[in-house]
């Protein structure tokens, strides 16, 4: 079996090595961090524009399952990140504060859309619920992901982060430019229904402008000088236990509540992804201007990354158990009507 990596993470890892020997700074800097800004606020819009409500509707209907994604998603692992958080004062030269704040971060992120569907879809497994999961995680998440940060950092002590001023960025760049997108979509839904590619590439081009400006900022301000070895290895050993915890808790909540295996599929890859896509323009908006901006995303983009390998190599086992059963339950129905 061939993995590839794909073009959007080498233009990723790409930004990280130019703004590491290339950053930029002064006004170049200035402009491009307002460039980022406004870019933001434009892609929440058309977001806004581009949601249906139907879609939503139609799939809230499975609440058990919307319930167990919700609950994995924004309670449970919120509460496992909070102690990782807690190394940051136990072993420092491990878990610097800026990486701690990170992981509480990436903890109370909404789940991932894209993968999360595209990942279901090549399972065979419940579609529409994964749909309706991952929409209204992201929907929700907006408004969730601020105040459970929020309260996470006042749990752990985390004193520089303040209060109103996230809330005001929060609601002026993120929840009123996706209002004002949502009440324009009788004019503009048709148009990015049918222009679905050019969207996702618009979203590719943002969260590459964040991760340049916001790498570039880190560098100069001493990002690799901070960030020890030990550090980034010790970031990635957490996100591949973070992601196997979660996904082999969804499998066991799944099987304990009588799930089908297509139901199971929707929820491992719902219920244990964290969307880089939402959770880099809102770290803009949370964190703008922070030092250590580099450090507190590097948890979302080494868990996206090990989230996007792991999720194509896992849908692929659950697209042969699928296809078992579904066979073997056609067989067992033929049997059934030849007898009769």
């Amino acid at each position: 079996m061939k993995f590839r990596i794909d073009t959007f993470t080498l233009l990723l890892l790409g930004a990280i090595v130019l703004a590491s020997f290339v950053p930029v700074t002064g006004g170049a800097a200035d402009a491009l961090a307002t460039l980022g800004t406004w870019a933001v606020a434009l892609l929440f819009f058309l977001h806004g524009a581009a949601l249906s409500r139907q879609q939503i509707i139609d799939g809230a209907t499975h609440w058990r399952l919307h319930i167990l994604i919700t609950s994995l998603t924004f309670v449970f692992f919120p509460l496992v990140v909070l102690p990782i958080n807690g190394l940051s004062s136990i072993i420092p030269e491990w878990m610097p504060k800026d990486l701690g704040l990170g992981f509480l971060y990436l903890g109370v992120l909404p789940s991932a859309v894209s993968s999360s569907i595209a990942y279901t879809a090549m399972a065979k497994g419940n579609v529409p619920a994964a749909i309706c999961s991952a929409a209204a995680s992201n929907v929700f998440g907006m408004m969730l992901t601020p105040f459970l940060l929020l309260l996470l950092v006042s749990t752990s002590g985390d004193g520089n982060f303040s209060v109103a001023e996230a809330l005001k960025d929060i609601v002026m760049q993120l929840l009123l430019p996706f209002a004002v997108g949502h009440a324009m979509r009788p004019w503009l839904g048709g148009f990015l229904g049918r222009n679905e590619s050019l969207m996702s590439r618009y979203d590719q081009c943002v969260i590459w402008i964040i991760v340049y400006s916001a790498f570039s900022h880190s560098v100069v301000s001493g990002l690799w000088q901070n960030l020890p070895v030990q550090a980034i290895i010790l970031a990635i050993v957490l996100c591949f236990g973070l992601l196997g915890l979660f996904m082999l808790a969804a499998t066991v909540m799944v099987r304990r509540f009588g799930f089908s295996l297509e139901d199971e599929a929707a929820v491992v890859f719902c219920g244990s992804k964290k969307s880089l896509a939402s959770g880099l323009p809102m770290a803009k908006v949370l964190f703008s201007g922070h030092p250590g901006f580099g450090m507190i995303v590097l948890p979302i983009m080494c868990y996206n990354q090990i989230q996007v390998i792991v999720g194509a190599i896992l849908a692929q086992k659950y697209r042969v158990k699928i296809e078992q059963a579904s066979a073997a339950n056609a067989h067992a129905t033929e049997n059934h009507g030849q007898n009769h």
